[in-house]
């Protein structure tokens, strides 16, 4: 494609080493800041959230959260349930 406006990526981290992961993300987030739209879809949501500028939470095919990724952490399930933080 030579100018996508979107780009569609379904867990690009699953079953890569942490370094392969962090250049994952790197090149994700050069991507969108070169203007295409990504659309992620991402069990690490740390490494999600460092370079969303929207997220949305889903469980069992709901969304149980959405915002900017620091108002989705602030929540305490969320913060318990994926980030493995109590209170």
């Amino acid at each position: 494609m030579a100018c996508p406006r979107l780009l569609l990526l379904d867990e690009p981290s699953l079953g890569l080493a942490p370094q392969i992961v962090d250049q994952v993300f790197e090149v994700v987030a050069g991507i969108h800041a070169e203007g295409v739209a990504v659309l992620l879809v991402e069990q690490n949501i740390v490494q999600a959230f460092a370079i969303a500028a929207r997220a949305y939470v889903l469980e069992q095919g709901r969304i149980v959260a959405e915002g900017a990724p620091s108002e989705v952490a602030q929540d305490a399930r969320i913060r318990e349930a994926y980030l493995g933080q109590s209170g």
